[in-house]
């Protein structure tokens, strides 16, 4: 399982499961801020008792700052990979006041899909509000969540 969150802020892209979502404000964060695919990483690095996104990918080292989170998830895969398993599935619920991302979710599907490199069908995004609650639901920030199941490769 995974988790993350960010604030919004001025000045930058809002990018969530790696596609661009227009919307006057970004993330905040060092790298590109995208609070989906750092749940999944997290999911997936856990799963196979790797830690977390932060130790492999540190807010420190300069060479992640403003990275395309895909480019975490790619590395990320190899972790996966390299541990012996392979990935099954990705159900993840991103939960945003606002802006609505059912237009989007074909596209970020597909994006997941083809840096882990599986089927679409085996990825399932989610996207609710927080019922105007909490700083979510104050539209201050996002946050998300990852499960993920994976097989261990017999080969």
């Amino acid at each position: 399982m995974g988790y993350d969150v960010h604030g919004f802020v001025a000045g930058r892209k809002l990018i969530l499961g790696g596609v661009e979502i227009p919307h006057p404000l970004g993330l905040d964060g060092h790298s590109d801020a995208d609070v989906l695919l750092h749940a999944i990483c997290d999911a997936l690095l856990g799963a196979v008792g790797q830690g977390d996104i932060g130790e492999h990918f540190p807010n420190t080292d300069e060479q992640y700052r403003n990275i395309s989170s895909l480019k975490l998830l790619s590395q990320v895969r190899k972790i996966v990979e390299e541990a012996g398993y392979l990935i099954n599935n990705v159900d993840a619920v991103i939960l945003v006041q606002e802006p609505s991302l059912k237009s989007f979710k074909p596209q970020i599907r597909k994006k997941i899909a083809e840096e882990l490199k599986i089927s679409e069908g085996d990825i399932n995004i989610k996207a609710t509000t927080n019922e105007g609650l909490g700083f979510v639901g104050r539209k201050e920030g996002i946050a998300a969540y990852a499960v993920v199941s994976l097989l261990r490769n017999k080969n």
